[in-house]
């Protein structure tokens, strides 16, 4: 058992509010904050201070509530569950469930985008299929490709393999993990047992086996655990992935203003707010519709603009252009405090419910779009809960648009409060843009052996009260770049370095002189911007590029994950899933497990005997960031790039 002083230590480290408007590097960020206390609005720093002292049994992950003979809690006075079960099998039955959580939630909103492919090639309109070279490339690595076949017949069948992955009952080769992932690694998944059935199977395993009186074996539990980790970045990851570049097209770099005072109150306002482009996509081509631009000017409007909030704008912008990102998840009732947005267009995942609070203070109006995620007070227009009426979306995607025009006119002046924060930022880098960048993907491989790029991390993930808002972030990126470490960073985690500057080539000026050289030479922003939570798959398909030209595994490489204010299901999903590629994962929240010394063992030390590569946590994210270096520095050891 841990000891009980090391939690309440660890408790009273979580910043308060106070500490945030003191120390966040936003100042947009304390401006809205200041603002929201004198209108006396609550945000998620004053739920989070209210929750204090935080429930240790939570915290160390020895609380169970699996069955009703509970909850049960391990304490010296009591080392087992009601059930037998002791702190071992607790934590890691509530990790798994965790992980299957994780699993589902990028699975759901996969399969919506899968089944928006099938519809258009089932429908035989090649005009909808924006990703031609993408279908192609896909085609052949599943090896179905046959050029007699036309583009919708090939969309088709590439939709029949990415669902029968996603949602098989019975065992069969899983074609996704056999077209994408290294040979050597299959082999150990293979020696290991831990193949997934399908994503949908293991996620079913994974809430049986977690209930009371079946898996009564943490290491069991563990191996379970490692089949959902393949299913989420094969299944749940990997095949929204492929479905959103077919349909949608590839990223495209551009520019993009960021922050509050991207905000123009002279337009019509939308925030789009989620992670499932399948409604999105159409609000933001309608909006620029000159019949629906008539209809904002006719109520007093320039136009009509999108903001992005969390993941969906991100996708948007990638894809269409100027859709300016302004928060993410835990930012967003402070973007919605400024008064300036007339309609929040909101999907699936990080939608907090206090968004609904803080509207009732302003005139915005909530639009639910999907049934996985209603609000209470909200507006609904979305698809069913069967995907009945996908055909539907130009109609859906037009009804949103009206609600926003028409309620800008309920738009109070007095109530615009717009910080005078904002930065441009490029966006929408790929694998492919960035190995043309460079010349081709062996040019950026002798950077990375040379040294002049010491090492390449994903920097990604949520964010999370218990560390210091998006300070943590910055703080592991500034000292990753003087070590001339390159970053990639996606999703939540990238919306501090889009505001801070983080995403433009003058940030070279935050570089070693190596990788300041190399940005200013290949015209790069120091930290790339490679999309929303869900191309995490793009920056594994660049590491596994990068291993590949060098002729090294995966775990040789000189490349790390990291997500250092990860707060939900997902996260522990995607770490995981590097993990399993061999590159380490690094933090500064602990999972809660500690109340375990076995599982924390697995975790922290002897998965590396498993999967060779564990996580890595310090809750000081500039010693989390040398230890990163320090370990990059190892592994160019071991391979003689030094």
């Amino acid at each position: 058992m841990i000891n009980p002083k090391e939690v309440r230590k660890l408790t009273k480290s979580f910043p308060s509010k106070q500490d945030v408007m003191q120390h966040t590097p936003d100042k947009g960020v304390v401006t809205m904050l200041k603002f929201f206390e004198e209108k006396n609005i609550e945000t998620c720093f004053d739920r989070f201070d209210a929750q204090t002292p935080n429930c240790a049994y939570g915290l160390t992950g020895v609380c169970c509530k699996a069955c009703h003979m509970g909850p049960c809690k391990i304490t010296p006075k009591s080392p087992r569950g009601i059930c037998g079960a002791d702190e071992d099998v607790i934590a890691s039955r509530n990790i798994l469930r965790w992980m299957a959580g994780g699993v589902s939630s990028h699975g759901a909103r996969s399969r919506e985008i899968i089944l928006n492919l099938k519809r258009v090639a089932q429908d035989k309109d090649e005009s909808k299929i924006l990703g031609k070279e993408k279908l192609i490339g896909v085609s052949k690595a599943f090896e179905i490709y046959d050029e007699n076949k036309d583009l919708c017949t090939l969309a088709d069948e590439v939709c029949n393999i990415l669902l029968d992955d996603l949602s098989r009952p019975y065992t069969d080769e899983f074609k996704t993990i056999k077209a994408f992932a290294p040979k050597y690694r299959i082999k150990l998944w293979e020696d290991l047992e831990i193949i997934p059935i399908s994503t949908y199977q293991e996620v079913f395993e994974a809430l049986h086996r977690t209930g009371i009186g079946t898996d009564g074996d943490w290491e069991n539990l563990m191996q379970q655990m490692l089949r959902c980790g393949l299913a989420f970045s094969f299944g749940s990851v990997m095949g929204g992935s492929i479905a959103m570049d077919i349909l949608y097209g590839m990223p495209k770099v551009s520019e993009v203003d960021t922050n509050f005072n991207a905000l123009e109150p002279d337009y019509v306002n939308i925030a789009v707010h989620g992670h499932s482009p399948t409604l999105v996509h159409s609000v933001v081509a309608l909006s620029r519709d000159e019949e629906y631009i008539k209809k904002a000017k006719a109520n007093g409007a320039k136009g009509i603009k999108i903001y992005g909030i969390c993941c969906s704008g991100l996708s948007a912008n990638y894809r269409q252009g100027d859709v300016s990102p302004l928060s993410n998840s835990i930012g967003a009732e402070l973007v919605m405090g400024t008064g300036a947005l007339d309609a929040w267009v909101v999907d699936v995942q990080d939608i907090y419910p206090s968004i609904m609070d803080v509207a009732e203070c302003f005139h915005t109006k909530v639009i639910t779009t999907n049934d996985s995620a209603r609000l209470p007070g909200a507006i609904h227009i979305g698809l069913d809960h069967y995907h009945s009426n996908l055909d539907e979306i130009p109609r859906l995607a037009g009804q949103i648009l009206d609600v926003a025009i028409d309620n800008r006119k309920e738009r109070v002046e007095g109530n615009l409060f717009i910080p005078q924060t904002s930065a441009k930022a490029q966006l929408g880098f790929s694998v492919e843009s960035l190995f043309q960048k460079f010349g081709g993907g062996d040019k950026l491989l002798e950077k990375l052996k040379s040294g002049e790029i010491k090492g390449i991390v994903n920097l990604v993930g949520c964010n999370n009260p218990k560390v210091m808002y998006e300070k943590t972030i910055c703080d592991v990126t500034d000292h990753l770049l003087k070590n001339n470490i390159l970053i990639l960073t996606n999703g939540c985690a990238s919306f501090p370095l889009l505001k801070l500057g983080y995403c433009l080539q003058d940030a070279k000026e935050k570089c070693g002189n190596s990788l300041a050289k190399i940005v200013e030479e290949i015209d790069i922003p120091p930290v790339l911007h490679f999309g929303e939570c869900l191309d995490n798959a793009r920056a594994s398909g660049l590491f596994r590029a990068l291993s590949d030209l060098s002729q090294l595994e995966t775990k040789q490489m000189p490349l790390a994950f990291s997500s250092p204010e990860w707060s939900n299901e997902k996260g522990i999903g995607a770490a995981l899933g590097f993990r399993l590629m061999g590159f380490n994962s690094y933090h500064c929240v602990e999972p809660p497990i500690s109340g375990s010394q076995n599982l924390s063992n697995y975790f922290y030390e002897d998965s590396v005997n498993v999967i060779d590569a564990k996580m890595v946590v310090n809750r000081d994210p500039l010693e989390l960031a040398k230890t990163i270096v320090n370990d990059i520095n190892t592994r160019r050891k071991n391979i003689n790039w030094d």
